[in-house]
C-alpha cells in the first residue's frame, strides 16, 4: 500500500511552528491582525504567559495588557506597511510578578508564496543587565571625573603656594642672579597651576587654547612688576582645543618665550609689544611668539640658555619644528607641528580674537644675552 504524500504547504507550515516553537531566544509568529500564531518557549517561560494564552490571542491582551505599548504598536503597524523590511524600537516593559524589564524589539514581515495569510516574525532581546551595566560605567565614570577635578584643583591650590613661596623669595634675595632664578621658576610653576586650574572646571581632557594662554600671559604679567606701564603683551588667535598632554608643552613653550622676551627685548625701560599668536588648520597648529624689542644679539653675543634648551626639548616632544628669525623690529619664534600636509589648504583660520594685558617692565635686570 503507497505511504500518502504529505501537502508541502503542510510540512512548511509545521517546519516553521517548530523552529519558532524551539527557538532559544524569545520569538513569535503572528499574523496581520497582530495575533499569535506560534511563540517560543523561551518567550513563555521568561515572560511567564501561560500556554493557552500564547495562540489564537492578540499580543497587546497579553498579562492582562502589559504588552500594549504605543512604541511596540507603532513598530508592528510600520513594519505591516513597510514591507518586508525589518525595523526595531526599545521599550520598558512592567509585568506584575516581574521588575521593570528594557527590551529591544525587532520585527520582521515575512515573505512567502502565500500572499493573502501575512506573517510577522517579533524578536525580543533582553537588555536590562546591559543597560544598568551601561548607567553603572556613566555614573563611576562621572564619578572619576569629580574625583579628578578635585585633584586637579588641589593641586592647582598647591602650586599656587610654591610659586607664591618662590616669588616671596625672590623679592628677599639681594642676589640678581639668584632673583631671576626663582623668578622663572616661578613662572613655569605658575604655567602649570593655570593650566590645572582650568582643567578643574572642564569635564574633559581638551583644554581651550585661547583662555589657557589668556591665564598664562596674565599670571606672568601680575609677576613681572617695574616702574611703568609701557609694555603689552598679547593674545591672538583662532578657536581651538587640545589634549591637556600637548597644552602642557605649549604652556612652558609660551612661558619660556615670553619671559625671554620680557628679560631682553626691552633694556632700559623700552617700549614694546609682546605676541602669543597660534592658529590650528586641521590636525596641524602654528605658536609664534614674537616681540618688537631690539632684536636677536649677535653670534658672538649669543649663547643657549636653559630657556632655549626647555623650549627646543618641549617642541622635540611634540614633533614639531623651532623657527627664530629678525623680526625687524625684534625677535620671532615660530613653533610648528605639521602632522600632514592638507589637500587644498588654503590657510584659512578661525576668526581671531585678541587680548592685550598692560605689563610693568620687570624689575629683573636686562644686561644679558643667554637666550638670545
Amino acid at each position: 500500500m503507497p505511504t500518502p504524500t504529505a501537502d508541502p504547504e503542510d510540512v512548511a507550515l509545521s517546519l516553521t511552528l517548530a523552529v519558532v516553537t524551539a527557538s532559544p531566544s524569545p520569538l513569535l509568529l503572528l499574523d496581520g491582525d497582530l495575533v499569535i500564531v506560534a511563540a517560543s518557549r523561551s518567550f513563555q517561560r521568561g515572560y511567564g504567559v501561560p500556554w493557552k494564552d500564547l495562540t489564537r490571542h492578540s499580543l497587546f491582551t497579553l498579562s492582562g495588557g502589559a504588552w500594549d505599548l504605543p512604541e511596540l504598536r507603532r513598530l508592528l503597524d510600520a513594519t505591516i506597511a513597510g514591507g518586508t523590511q525589518s525595523a526595531d524600537c526599545e521599550l520598558d516593559l512592567k509585568l506584575a510578578h516581574l521588575p521593570l524589564r528594557q527590551l529591544v524589539v525587532q520585527a520582521r514581515r515575512l515573505d512567502y508564496l502565500d500572499l493573502d495569510q501575512m506573517r510577522i516574525l517579533v524578536a525580543l532581546s533582553d537588555v536590562t543587565e546591559a543597560r544598568a551595566d551601561t548607567a553603572r560605567k556613566e555614573e563611576a565614570a562621572l564619578h572619576n571625573i569629580v574625583l579628578l577635578q578635585e585633584v586637579r584643583h588641589r593641586v592647582a591650590n598647591s602650586l599656587q603656594i610654591i610659586a607664591s613661596v618662590l616669588l616671596q623669595n625672590a623679592r628677599k634675595t639681594t642676589s640678581d642672579e639668584t632673583r631671576e632664578h626663582l623668578k622663572d621658576a616661578h613662572n613655569r610653576v605658575m604655567s602649570v597651576a593655570a593650566l590645572e586650574r582650568l582643567l578643574s572646571t572642564s569635564d574633559e581632557g581638551d583644554v581651550d587654547v585661547h583662555a589657557y594662554f589668556t591665564s598664562l600671559c596674565e599670571s606672568i604679567s601680575a609677576s613681572m612688576i617695574g616702574e611703568a606701564d609701557n609694555v603689552t603683551l598679547a593674545v591672538d588667535g583662532g578657536d581651538g582645543v587640545v589634549d591637556a598632554r600637548v597644552s602642557v608643552s605649549l604652556g612652558l613653550i609660551v612661558t619660556e618665550l615670553v619671559i625671554n622676551a620680557l628679560k631682553y627685548a626691552f633694556p632700559d625701560g623700552r617700549p614694546g609689544r609682546i605676541t602669543v599668536d597660534y592658529n590650528f588648520h586641521g590636525p596641524n597648529w602654528i605658536l609664534c611668539v614674537r616681540d618688537d624689542g631690539i632684536g636677536m644679539p649677535t653670534a658672538a653675543q649669543s649663547r643657549t640658555g636653559l630657556g632655549t634648551s626647555i623650549v627646543l626639548a618641549l617642541a622635540g616632544q611634540l614633533n614639531a619644528s623651532v623657527t627664530t628669525v629678525s623680526d625687524h623690529p625684534g625677535t620671532k619664534v615660530t613653533i610648528e607641528h605639521a602632522q600632514v600636509a592638507l589637500v587644498g589648504d588654503d590657510r584659512d583660520e578661525a576668526p581671531a580674537r585678541s587680548v592685550t594685558a598692560r605689563l610693568k617692565p620687570s624689575a629683573i635686570r636686562r644686561n644679558g644675552t643667554e637666550d638670545r
